[in-house]
């Protein structure tokens, strides 16, 4: 970070969402890091944000055709999404030093943005994110072992191959599926605050996402300084799978390993403590 400190307004932070979300999830973090005299943007992946596209009769009475409807996002591919969260990082390269932060799914576009232009950052932080260096897809880490105590197993509708994305529904009626939701993603974030983070989400993860293989290599990706923020009580990536990740990109990068650090909660601490995700971010 080239001795980036808290109030060094030369560094800006480039902030890549994870899986249903998008840069509105990062506006209390922005917020709070702000504060501590620091810049930031957050990437809008493709099909994510306002610019997200709904299945037909998700806002319908009964949510006609939700299991079956395919995903408009269906053709958008890894490719897509490394490019929107390259197009930030071009554009904010005139500050001292850039700072690629990524959470959940948005490890894999953010690496790959990284191993094609390791020259636009100067330091990639992972939080609870997924990391490409021992194996090269999402779902390798998400099906290992280490992970099996992980919630939300009931959360994905339909089949993903036929609708071309993970869904999932927000908006669900079912108290049971609701509480799931809570339970996985944000246990720890108050529960009168709940019911607005879920309607923030989006439906629809390309299935591009956490299926793609992506490649790094040492002499790219690799001599990029790297953090791994992770989070202890995780209930969505489970601690163990977080450590296996750290473990073998260390072990297939020997050159430049992770600086690890805990952060207390869940998978989501930018809704249930930006304050301390960013006091972690800037130190």
């Amino acid at each position: 970070m080239k001795n980036a400190s808290l109030t060094d307004t030369g560094t800006v932070f480039v902030l890549v969402h994870g899986a249903w979300h998008s840069s509105g999830q990062w506006a209390a973090t922005q917020r709070a890091l702000a504060g501590l005299g620091a810049a930031s943007v957050a990437v809008n992946m493709p099909g994510h944000g306002f610019d997200a596209p709904l299945p037909t009769g998700y806002l319908l009475p009964g949510q006609p055709g939700l299991l079956t409807e395919k995903s408009r996002l269906a053709t958008l591919t890894m490719d897509d999404c490394a490019e929107a969260v390259l197009s930030v990082l071009r554009q904010v390269r005139h500050h001292r030093a850039v700072v690629l932060v990524a959470h959940s799914a948005g490890g894999g576009p953010a690496s790959l943005a990284a191993e094609r232009a390791p020259e636009l950052v100067d330091r990639i932080v992972y939080l609870s994110a997924f990391v490409p260096g021992g194996r090269p897809r999402f779902f390798d880490y998400l099906g290992s072992p280490e992970n099996a105590t992980a919630l939300g197993q009931n959360l994905n509708l339909g089949d993903p191959e036929a609708l071309g994305a993970v869904r999932i529904n927000p908006l669900s009626p079912d108290p049971a599926y609701l509480d799931e939701l809570r339970e996985t993603h944000y246990h720890d974030t108050p529960l009168d605050r709940f019911d607005r983070w879920r309607t923030a989400l989006s439906p629809d993860l390309p299935l591009s996402i956490p299926t793609t293989p992506v490649t790094l290599t040492a002499a790219r990706w690799g001599r990029v300084p790297r953090t791994f923020l992770r989070c202890a009580d995780d209930r969505a990536l489970a601690p163990a799978a977080q450590d296996l990740m750290i473990t073998e990109t260390d072990r297939a990068f020997p050159g430049n390993p992770f600086t690890v650090r805990t952060l207390p909660g869940s998978h989501s601490p930018f809704a249930a403590r930006p304050d301390e995700l960013a006091a972690a971010l800037a130190s």
